[in-house]
């Protein structure tokens, strides 16, 4: 039997798994919109954890990450993973019991745009289209990031054509996510985070005992100038987009600057947790908020684990295979390149797997919340309020379909880089909503004027900054999220300030949730 098929049949048992969890739940996730949209509020604290994370990083974790040291050293995905590994440790320990509490008091709200909606007690629902459309958009965003990685997966594995693979994996995910719901979602995470780790770890000591063991991984990555440099960051010579190669060897020109700004620009990706629906959403599923202390100490470890493994993984294709991959888009099949070389046909299956396992767990994410957005809160919150349910179910299933649709026209582009697209769909994200998040849940001041200023501000200043004052390079070459994050965070504070403050009820339900009523 041919390597290839081997692969395939390891990969499509995979699959037929996945959708089985979807089937099983399918009954329960289909009781009803709380059951469908938030799994009822009883989800464990090891499935919190798995499933929070897993959803989070996505294809980009196996492919993006590893892909950036590739290509130019350590110093951007390093920075990047410290972000992350200390804004989810703190996003659990500030954020997660106070959320889940105060979800719970204001209106037993299952979705984000409902929670800040009954959070300011309005009746004219405007923080919640706002919310809502701002998830639709950057959610199609996100979900195109996953297609493009499952794109790249297929394509490169199976040697066909990019766009139909890339759509193969669309239809899947959407299937998947149509029968089971959010119960099923979160279940099937905790699995494909268990996969995902897994994938890492075999990846990572095979390629260690292949390159002649740590020491020599670290001699020949060293030999390039600030490839293992914090502070600089390596500079491919290239033509076109194309690294050149000369004599066999690649090359790279004098080592760059990775300065102040670059280090702040790449750990701010840490602020973005605080705005990250898929994340949140766990924190408001979890069965109690006592057990949310357990979740954080899971959560927090396979975070490290999984970022410090990804990032040396980049380091190491360059060791092994220095000249395979040539432009900054191909780089990030370094993955691939490695399981399919270094492991036998059914293992390299299972860990290809578990890619595909990255992409599923964070697409579903992506396209239920996006769903529940426009169904939940736009379709039964504002355009037709006495939806019953079923009718509710039927409309979020209709919009799994156009977000798709628009995902996949969004990602038919092969040359996509995947660390590209998730980076502005984290910073619209983590601007939009984090800082509302934090006032929310800790400044009484905060008033319905404030939160609407501040998502509109920090929503619009990603674009603004992405595509018209970033491209200015210099000092204002910073990542969209800093200074967005910021800006939203002003017109929260102005804006409350300057505007009535908030009713007696609305600020007694914040004192009652602050002290555990």
């Amino acid at each position: 039997m041919g390597d290839t098929i081997q692969i395939m049949i390891t990969m499509v048992v995979y699959m037929l798994v996945v959708i089985g969890i979807g089937i099983v739940f399918a009954k329960k996730a289909n009781k009803n919109s709380e059951a469908y949209f938030l799994g009822g509020r009883t989800l464990g604290p090891w499935v919190t954890a798995m499933s929070a994370e897993a959803s989070d990083m996505s294809g980009w974790l196996l492919m993006g990450l590893p892909g950036v040291a590739y290509w130019c050293g350590i110093a951007d995905a390093a920075w990047t993973a410290i972000g992350l590994a200390v804004g989810t440790y703190v996003n659990w320990l500030i954020t997660s019991k106070r959320l889940r509490r105060y979800s719970e008091k204001a209106g037993n709200s299952i979705t984000l745009p409902e929670f800040f909606s009954n959070r300011f007690h309005e009746k004219s629902k405007v923080v919640m289209t706002v919310s809502a459309l701002f998830i639709l958009i950057f959610f199609t965003v996100y979900a195109a990031s996953c297609l493009v990685t499952c794109g790249k997966l297929f394509s490169t594995l199976f040697n066909i054509d990019y766009v139909p693979m890339m759509i193969i994996g669309a239809v899947f995910v959407l299937v998947y996510t149509i029968i089971g719901g959010f119960l099923a979602e979160s279940v099937s995470d905790f699995m494909q985070a268990i996969v995902m780790i897994g994938a890492l770890i075999v990846i990572v000591v095979t390629g260690t005992v292949a390159a002649g063991g740590l020491d020599s991984v670290l001699e020949n990555a060293g030999s390039i100038p600030g490839f293992l440099d914090f502070f600089g960051v390596a500079t491919p010579v290239t033509v076109e987009g194309t690294q050149q190669v000369a004599n066999g060897v690649p090359q790279f020109g004098a080592a760059g600057t990775y300065g102040f700004l670059s280090v702040i620009s790449a750990v701010a990706w840490g602020l973005g947790y605080f705005g990250m629906p898929q994340v949140l959403l766990r924190f408001m599923a979890i069965r109690s908020e006592n057990q949310l202390k357990r979740s954080r100490r899971i959560a927090t470890v396979w975070v490290v684990i999984s970022l410090v493994v990804a990032v040396f993984i980049g380091v190491m294709g360059r060791t092994l295979y220095p000249d395979a991959l040539l432009t900054a888009s191909s780089a990030e099949n370094i993955f691939i390149l490695l399981s399919t070389r270094l492991l036998p046909p059914l293992l390299a299956g299972l860990v290809m797997a578990g890619i595909l396992a990255a992409t599923i767990s964070s697409s579903d994410s992506y396209l239920l919340i996006a769903a529940s957005a426009f169904s939940k809160n736009i379709y039964q919150g504002i355009l037709r309020r006495k939806a019953t349910d079923k009718q509710v179910l039927w409309i979020s299933r209709i919009t799994l379909l156009v977000i798709t649709a628009i995902a996949i026209v969004i990602a038919l582009d092969e040359n996509s880089v995947i660390f590209t697209i998730v980076s502005f769909a984290w910073a619209g994200f983590g601007a939009t909503f984090g800082p509302l998040m934090l006032f929310s849940l800790f400044w009484k001041r905060i008033n319905r004027a404030g939160a609407i200023a501040g998502m509109i501000g920090g929503g619009s200043m990603v674009f603004i900054w992405n595509l018209l004052i970033r491209p200015l390079g210099g000092m204002w070459d910073i990542y969209e999220l800093l200074p967005a994050f910021l800006f939203s965070a002003l017109c929260i504070v102005v804006v409350s300030l300057l505007t009535a403050p908030p009713s007696e009820e609305v600020k007694q339900e914040f004192d009652d949730v602050r002290a555990g009523i």
